[in-house]
């Protein structure tokens, strides 16, 4: 299992710099604040195991120091706003997926393995209550063109109590198109052979449901502290795959924690 978050703000990510040139009086170009941090995640080794793991989390996150520093949930990818029209953001995403070896059971020794790799896409968000209530659409391909295409769908509800924390919470939903599903929860005849387990050929659908909560500590106006818990239990065919019904297990929960830092760059 291998994921990326986006870093989440309380009240700021960094300060913003002093915008105005002190010598002339005029306005300065705006730099860039960057943040950066790592974590540990502890969930599924693999979409659909019954066994967890820990798994390193990168965040990063980009902005102008002109740009307000955005909410976001513990689950978002690494995106980037480029234009809004008519009240919804819009900009491009990244993400990263994880992948699953053989030896993450003894079961899967001959069912294919699946490499992790790189997805991109778009987004787009749009906020009914401004800085409260979120409405979140990423729509992802792999870069791999056997991993094939998925769709998350997140509303969230932000709470800040006091000056220096956050907390998050909603449901989520995620489409997969029939190569994801068929590379994530599909069995060939051969493989079956091999395996012992019922060929099995799914279909594009919804493959899971579930909850994300995110509780964001703004230790100091450049470093914050992120725990979180996302639950999903996946659906429809993928919850009926042999991977996940004979061998693993539809319910999944993945815990994290994410230290980030912001470092202001201005040229």
């Amino acid at each position: 299992m291998f994921s990326v978050i986006a870093a989440t703000s309380v009240s700021g990510s960094a300060q913003a710099g002093d915008l105005t040139d002190s010598t002339t009086g005029n306005a300065k170009t705006p730099g860039w604040i960057i943040t950066i941090g790592g974590g540990s995640e502890y969930g599924p080794s693999y979409e659909g195991s019954s066994h967890n793991t820990f798994t390193f989390v990168p965040s990063f996150d980009l902005r102008r120091t002109d740009e307000k520093a955005d909410l976001s949930a513990p689950d978002d990818n690494i995106d980037y706003s480029l234009f809004t029209l008519g009240g919804i953001e819009f900009g491009p995403v990244v993400g990263f997926r994880s992948g699953r070896a053989q030896s993450d059971s003894r079961a899967l020794r001959d069912i294919h393995p699946i490499d992790w790799s790189v997805d991109a896409g778009a987004y787009a968000q749009y906020w009914p209550i401004e800085d409260q209530f979120r409405l979140r659409l990423e729509a992802r391909q792999s870069l791999r063109k056997n991993d094939g295409f998925v769709a998350d769908f997140a509303a969230d509800w932000f709470t800040p109590v006091g000056d220096n924390l956050m907390i998050s919470a909603g449901p989520r939903a995620a489409f997969a198109d029939s190569t994801y599903m068929s590379n994530s929860f599909g069995i060939s005849a051969t493989e079956s052979a091999a395996s012992g387990l019922d060929a099995f050929d799914p279909k594009a659908g919804f493959k899971s449901v579930g909850f994300a909560v995110g509780v964001t500590y703004q230790i100091s106006d450049t470093t914050s502290l992120q725990v979180y818990n996302k639950f999903e239990r996946l659906v429809g065919d993928a919850a009926n795959s042999p991977i996940v019904s004979n061998i693993g297990s539809n319910t999944q929960n993945t815990i994290g924690i994410v230290l980030t830092r912001s470092f202001t760059l201005n040229f």
